[in-house]
């Protein structure tokens, strides 16, 4: 089994949410947190700090920690505006190119699913912005229907990273798609509206899906995480992904990219999306 790592980049300034109600939630929901005692007051202060300072990620830090653990990670960054994903695309382009000069691979974290020409309007963007002509997606909140899959083979991205389980890759048309095996965020909340589990909690969470990953033998274990919870201010799942990556690392489970296991995977070893779906 090979790991393949990603990061969903959903937030970039503080400031982009100055027309919607998430700033204001993120503050109701810290305080909640503060006062129920699920962080310390240091990170309650780090995170009201962040606000201030307009910055809202940490995709730096992310790129800085994965370079020197050789995780060869995707980030998926989006161009086009729905449900909290509020960044202009000049910002996108910037963190785009910032990225990709950083030697790590660039998708698209995708808002349109339910409709054909809306998916192929997000692709066309991220092609142009890039100057790439290939490249994976993962949906925004993993929201898709029963053609969303179609929509995306059909556009012409390269995988996707939607689907969730612990299940194998699959072809779909001309695509290859990755499960989503393991996410930051459910361990961290653990099905909770607030962060209240320990460290030792969220990590457990996580050795569960990795051993039915074992079990199932997987070719490709797939994680996600946010690089907006890499820091200070959410200390617990920065420390969830350090023991992750240094885990994988100690088990001699290498590090692959999305790019990579694509070139891996040929029409003979890959099974269909119906196969997956019914053992």
């Amino acid at each position: 089994m090979k790991a393949i790592i990603s990061h969903d980049v959903d937030h970039i300034s503080a400031l982009e949410h100055a027309k919607d109600a998430i700033i204001p939630k993120f503050l109701a929901r810290n305080s909640i947190e503060l006062a129920l005692g699920s962080i310390s007051v240091k990170e309650y202060g780090l995170r009201i700090r962040e606000v201030f300072a307009n910055k809202w990620h940490h995709i730096e830090a992310v790129m800085d920690f994965d370079r020197r653990h050789s995780v060869e990670s995707t980030f998926f960054v989006g161009v086009a505006n729905g449900k909290g994903l509020s960044y202009p695309l000049d910002l996108a382009q910037c963190w785009i190119k910032n990225i990709a000069g950083n030697n790590f691979d660039v998708g698209v974290h995708g808002i349109a699913f339910d409709n054909a020409q809306d998916v192929k309007r997000e692709f066309e963007t991220f092609k142009k912005i890039s100057g790439k002509n290939s490249f994976g997606i993962r949906m925004h909140y993993l929201r898709r229907n029963e053609h969303t899959l179609e929509y995306l083979a059909d556009a012409g991205y390269l995988f996707d990273s939607t689907d969730s389980g612990i299940k194998t890759h699959y072809s779909q048309g001309g695509m290859v798609e990755f499960p989503l095996n393991i996410m930051d965020s459910t361990c961290l909340y653990l099905g909770k509206s607030f962060q209240s589990a320990s460290l030792r909690e969220i990590t457990g969470s996580a050795q569960k899906l990795l051993d039915e990953a074992l079990e199932k033998k997987l070719s490709y274990l797939t994680i996600v995480s946010h690089d907006r919870y890499f820091g200070g201010s959410f200390s617990r799942a920065t420390d969830w992904y350090i023991w992750l990556v240094e885990y994988l690392a100690k088990n001699n489970i290498p590090f692959i990219s999305f790019r990579d296991a694509v070139k891996e995977v040929s029409p003979e070893t890959t099974v269909s999306r119906e196969a997956c779906e019914h053992g």
